[in-house]
Parts: structure tokens; sequence; C-alpha cells
């Protein structure tokens, strides 16, 4: 064994006026060894895998803070030139009567574009066609439910026959079904399975061959933020939405492997947004339908239009479904236990009591027949209520 001494440290040798002293690496102690062969440092330990852990930060801060930067360019308005590019396509917009369908309609009357809408609700379509109309597109009215894939073909079929062609078919009809899995009655939840993904395979097939016999065309799909990141007591609409992304991805990969470059399959995924769905989802949880930090509409109208034209074909919107979406990718439970958390204390601690309803998901309502619904004003209101209250 080999014996062990002190470490001793000397000072440093004084420095004569004038002169500079030199590092204390390169002074000499008493002894004639430099400073630092007399004592050893260490550098902290790296523990396994921290190097990685910090890169994988890193990068997801800087996928967040990107997406940040770009989100308000891909929500806003088009410009004149895309406007024109717009100008005489013909697109076909199921789910045309509320929400993000009557915005995307409306907003396409005024770029001149021809415009098939398709919904439950006629007599509204006929409403939103004449405002089109006024705006110097032009408009055709289909009444359809997506759930009915002859209704779906007869759709496709008026639209060529009016205007022989479809730029694009934007499938965007949906319905919601909010509590806990085991309160929502059956029949409800395959009544969301049979409009959000079973229909809009319907308008796939149906918008896809007829792409493929015009050799272009671009299929835009309403998903979710939820199709990334689902959300508790909303377990059925969660799947549909999940289903809907995978849906798109594979229908790209099978574009791609069959040479169909000039068709692409977009799908769309904005975080919770003021629009009637809120008012026309089925609701058993006991309490007003609420959600956090919701997005006014006219992000989703905007980036969907844009979506027409170019873009990834994976589109999540605004920056709060974009942070979602990298915080999903990096922290997946975390992500989904937040997120559950949140909604826990908004829709089942929050919110005012109300009766159990089917909604619209069977039979469309006569209200909620805007682009947005003014969700976010009644939750305030219900906040004061509250307040006063405790």
């Amino acid at each position: 064994m080999k014996p062990s001494f002190p470490t001793v440290i000397f000072p440093p040798a004084p420095v004569p006026a004038g002169s500079r002293p030199k590092p204390l690496a390169q002074q000499s102690s008493p002894t004639g060894l430099p400073f630092t062969a007399n004592c050893k440092s260490k550098s902290p330990e790296k523990k396994p895998g921290s190097s990685l852990l910090t890169g994988v930060k890193a990068s997801a801060l800087f996928l967040l803070l990107l997406g940040l930067v770009l989100s308000s360019c891909a929500t806003s308005e088009l410009g004149a030139s895309g406007q024109k590019k717009i100008a005489g396509k013909t697109v076909v917009i199921v789910g045309a009567s509320s929400g993000f369908g009557r915005g995307v309609a409306e907003k396409l009357g005024t770029y001149k574009a021809n415009v098939v809408l398709a919904a439950r609700r006629g007599d509204l379509l006929e409403e939103i066609a004449a405002q089109i109309r006024a705006a110097g597109g032009t408009a055709l009215v289909v009444p359809t439910d997506i759930s009915q894939p002859d209704q779906v073909e007869r759709l496709m079929a008026l639209a060529l026959q009016q205007y022989g062609k479809v730029d694009v078919w934007i499938n965007m009809a949906g319905v919601g079904g909010i509590g806990r899995f085991w309160e929502i009655p059956l029949q409800d939840q395959a009544r969301i399975v049979d409009v959000n993904l079973k229909g809009i395979i319907y308008g796939s097939f149906a918008a896809v061959r007829q792409f493929r016999t015009q050799g272009y065309g671009t299929l835009i799909n309403m998903g979710s933020i939820e199709s990334v990141n689902p959300l508790a007591y909303h377990a059925s609409y969660a799947a549909t939405k999940g289903g809907i992304k995978n849906l798109g991805q594979a229908l790209n990969q099978e574009l791609r492997l069959n040479g169909h470059k000039n068709i692409r399959v977009v799908t769309v995924e904005p975080w919770a947004v003021d629009t009637p769905f809120w008012g026309h989802a089925a609701n058993y949880t006991g309490k007003t339908p609420r959600m956090v930090m919701m997005d006014p509409p006219g992000k989703v109208v905007n980036a969907t239009i844009r979506a027409t034209l170019r873009g990834r074909n994976e589109r999540p919107v605004g920056w709060k479904a974009k942070a979602s979406w990298v915080s999903h990718r990096f922290f997946p439970r975390f992500t989904e236990r937040i997120s559950a958390n949140a909604i826990h204390k908004s829709q089942i601690r929050n919110g005012l009591p109300m009766p159990p309803t089917a909604g619209s998901v069977h039979e469309p309502m006569p209200t909620g027949r805007g682009v947005d619904d003014g969700v976010k004003k009644r939750m305030r209101e219900e906040n004061k209520q509250r307040k006063q209250k405790n």
C-alpha cells in the first residue's frame, strides 16, 4: 500500500511592482512544482443519460418556440395572391351549417370560390349559400348526413354535375360526447363513431376516388389536438380523432407508393375552440360544457383554407395546440395527466348544474347556427356566479 501524504497548498510568490502576475497554473510553489501538481480537480460526474435528456429537452423547447413563432403566420388570413388561387376552385364542405364549416364556407365565398355546402340542416345551408352568392362566389346546397354512405355518394355526384370537378373536399362534420365513459349511453357513443370516423371514411373514399380519376386534389379531414393528446371525459370522441389522424397518415403513404403525387391528405388539429360544438355535444357530466383556454374559430378557419394550397399534412393549429403536440411527443404520460387534471377542474368542478342531454348526436338542433357560440362569455359569467356563491 502506498503511503498517503496530505496535500499542501502554498501561497503564490509576491509579484514585483510593474509586472503582471502569471496565471496560477504557471506559478511555482516553494517546492518548485506548479500549484496544479499539488491538487487534482475533479469534474462533476455526469449521470448516465443526462446529456441525452438535456438534448431532448432542448429539442422540445426549440420546437415549441419555433411553433409559437410560426403559428401566427399559419392562422392569418390569406393575402391577395392566395385569394386569387382560391377563386374558381370547387370546394366541398361536409359539416357546413355552423362552426368551422360555416366559417370556411363564408370566407371561401368572399374569395370567389365554388362552394358545395353539405350538412343535415338544409334550411340553414340555404342561408349560408345566399351569403356566399352575395359575396361573389357560387354555392350548391346538398343536405347530407355523412354517416350514410349513399348520401355521400349523392353529394359527390351532384357536385360533379354542377361544376365538373372537385378541387378540395373538406370533412368537418363531427359530434362529441362529454362524460365518464361508463355513464355515456352506448348508443350515443356508437353514433359518435358513425359520424366522426365512419363518416370521415365515407367522405375520404369518395374524394380520393374522384381525385385519382382527375389526377389531383386535396382532402382535408378535421382532426383535433385529441388526435394526439386524448382527454379524459372525451374517450369515444378522442378515439375517433385518433383514427382520423391515422387514416390520413396511411392514405398519404398509399398515394405516394402508387404515384399519386398531386393528391394530398391533410389532418387539421385545433385546440378547443369557441364554436357550437359544445352546445351540440352529448353531455352526461351533470355540468355545463366547458374547456380551458378556448381559441377563437377564425384561427382554424384560416388554417384550413391555407391547407387547401400548401403546407404540412398534419397541422396543429395555434400555439396551444402546437405546445400540446410537442409536449405529448416527448412527455406523453405527463402531458395526458396534466391535461386530464385541467379538464376535470374546468368541467367537473367548475361547471354549473345542467340535466343530461344527447345534444345533436342523433338529431340536429335548431340552436347553434353561427361560427362561434359565445362559450367563453358564458363561462366567464358562470365563474362570476360561482365566486359570488362562495
